[in-house]
């Protein structure tokens, strides 16, 4: 097979893979725009009636309040300790580093409804049930390891010798830390930072297990709202979060696309 065919099917292949994995998703774009009050696909008459109830309802308002709190304050914990733990790992060499690593990627392998249950088991006797503190400590707890892989790999690029000329001329080692490796590896803090709050944002196990009432994330009154009455404002709620999630990559892929620009006019 000749390279350029095989080029192309390559890209063909990977445009069908892209396309089963998003238009299922897409789906809740036109159920959002019936006028019905069910969830159905629209036939020739379309509404803006059910994103009008989102945005003008005090609870679906409020559940995107608290998403918004929550998530953000994930994001920032989770960077903060990823990027600490993956700096740590990058500094140590021993025998045990890697089995480190794989002890702090458990919480990406075990399944969540299992995470979900042992949240609920620490949390009860802490009185940190259905509380944002507790909410916020079982986000962070998954989404640090994602902080941990895009940490890593910005770090596997970096010039070891850079630290050690920034240590060679006397700057103590929170200097180094400050202005010679985290602007090196911003590229993967951001990322990590983005995709813990994305996780938090979407999450529903580990949430329905550990939230009841006081705490309603936008993602648990989705989910009530199918299970009790199946209201197309779901619909308009998953637009929205397809919405914020697809915002946050373009405004990650255009920090990159500036940073690789500068980078080629320093150079």
């Amino acid at each position: 097979m000749r390279p350029g065919l095989f080029a192309k099917l390559n890209r063909v292949g990977a445009w069908l893979a892209l396309l089963f994995l998003v238009l299922p998703a897409l789906i809740a774009i036109p159920v959002s725009l019936t006028p019905k009050r069910f969830l159905s696909m629209p036939r020739g008459e379309y509404s803006l009636r059910h994103f009008e109830n989102l945005f003008t309802s005090p609870e679906w308002l409020s559940s995107f309040a608290q998403s918004g709190i929550i998530a953000a304050s994930t994001a920032v914990l989770a960077t903060t300790l990823g990027t600490l733990c993956a700096i740590g790992l990058w500094r140590v060499t021993s025998r045990y580093t890697e089995v480190v690593r794989a002890f702090l990627l458990l919480p990406l392998i075990i399944p969540q409804i299992i995470s979900a249950m042992v949240f609920y088991r620490l949390l009860v006797p802490m009185g940190l049930i259905d509380s944002y503190p507790g909410l916020i400590l079982a986000h962070t707890v998954l989404a640090t390891p994602l902080v941990l892989i895009t940490v890593s790999a910005s770090l596997a690029n970096f010039d070891p010798k850079l630290e050690q000329a920034s240590r060679s001329l006397g700057a103590p080692s929170w200097v180094t830390m400050r202005r010679v490796i985290l602007p090196s590896i911003k590229p993967g803090v951001v990322a990590g930072a983005l995709f813990a709050f994305i996780l938090s944002w979407d999450e529903i196990v580990v949430t329905l297990f550990i939230s009841k009432f006081t705490v309603y994330t936008l993602p648990r009154r989705m989910w009530n709202g199918i299970r009790e009455n199946t209201d197309p404002t779901v619909a308009a709620a998953a637009v929205v979060l397809i919405g914020v999630t697809l915002l946050a990559f373009v405004i990650y892929a255009l920090m990159a696309r500036r940073r690789a620009q500068m980078a080629v006019a320093e150079e």
